[in-house]
């Protein structure tokens, strides 16, 4: 997420109330999660595995709980609680903001577009050209919808990603402040869910198409002309290239990627990430021949136990 102007690392710290190591004018431009910084983006860090990973990613800026050396061309804001601190600047420069109106006022929609009873449009939303949105679609604040874009009957786009931190006292959400970007030609069926990012961009490339009952994670990325069938469940931060097939009931596991035209069997358990070009099957998942020849194999059990007690 980028901020509306380049921020200094000393105003950053004010709004946070917290000390900083580097310069008072390093400019810090947004703030993003570890898997999609650039410079002058903000990252946090809370637990010492990961320091090192925060420290050399593409951040100039680290948010964290204590106060370590600081690489050169860096610098680090020092908090008690990072996660808590991300959400404070979340909650600063993305705050909600209640609706006025079914389509918000500053939604942007282009020509020939059709909007049927009962879709909300939330603020700053921009719709491409000649899309038809059916009833009862939720469309929250800041989704970015390309042209000749079909999204069906009671999809919700730009919910809020599942990320929790397990305190003592219960679970504490990290507020999303991403987008969700559909390019054109795209067609989503009836009672998907697409979550936004955590900062950055949950994104359906130009071409796909999903199925009825899919659900998207956040910052996760589906390429183009990719098929999704029904009841796909994908997870955050999930890398799915291009004309890859998905079909009913898979489910794929956070921040695997799935290779180039690759296809996956009904029912199919994505526990890691997959070569493309070849097709899967089972859980855990392998390609499809090699598991089906072990199921084979298994019902041949009963006849080989036969064989060996009548030796």
């Amino acid at each position: 997420m980028k901020f509306p102007a380049t921020q200094t690392l000393a105003h950053i710290a004010s709004l946070l109330g917290i000390d900083y190591v580097g310069p008072p004018d390093f400019p810090v431009s947004g703030m993003n999660e570890i898997h999609v910084v650039e410079p002058g983006d903000i990252v946090f860090v809370d637990h010492p595995k990961y320091y090192d990973k925060a420290l050399n990613s593409k951040a100039t800026v680290v948010l964290i709980n204590k106060e370590v050396e600081c690489p050169a061309g860096k610098a680090l804001l020092i908090s008690e609680d990072p996660f808590s601190d991300f959400n404070k600047l979340t909650r600063h420069f993305r705050p909600f903001v209640s609706a006025s109106a079914s389509v918000s006022p500053t939604a942007q929609i282009g020509k020939g577009t059709v909007i049927q009873p009962n879709v909300f449009i939330g603020n700053h939303v921009t719709i491409g050209e000649n899309c038809l949105i059916h009833p009862n679609v939720t469309i929250y604040d800041h989704c970015v919808i390309g042209n000749n874009v079909q999204i069906h009957a009671g999809t919700v786009l730009g919910s809020d990603a599942f990320y929790y931190k397990n305190r003592p006292e219960g679970f504490d959400k990290l507020l999303s402040g991403g987008r969700v970007v559909i390019e054109d030609n795209v067609e989503i069926g009836a009672l998907c869910t697409v979550d936004k990012g955590v900062t950055g961009d949950t994104t359906i490339k130009e071409g796909s198409k999903l199925d009825n009952q899919v659900h998207v994670g956040h910052d996760t990325v589906i390429g183009k002309k990719c098929l999704i069938a029904s009841q796909t469940g994908i997870a955050g931060c999930v890398v799915i290239e291009d004309e890859v097939t998905l079909w009913g009931q898979v489910g794929v596991t956070s921040a695997a990627t799935i290779g180039k035209k690759a296809v996956v069997l009904a029912q199919t358990g994505v526990s890691k990430s997959l070569a493309g070009g070849k097709t899967y099957f089972g859980s855990p998942v392998e390609e499809a021949r090699d598991k089906l020849k072990q199921l084979a194999n298994v019902k041949r059990i009963p006849e080989i136990l036969k064989q060996i007690n009548q030796q």
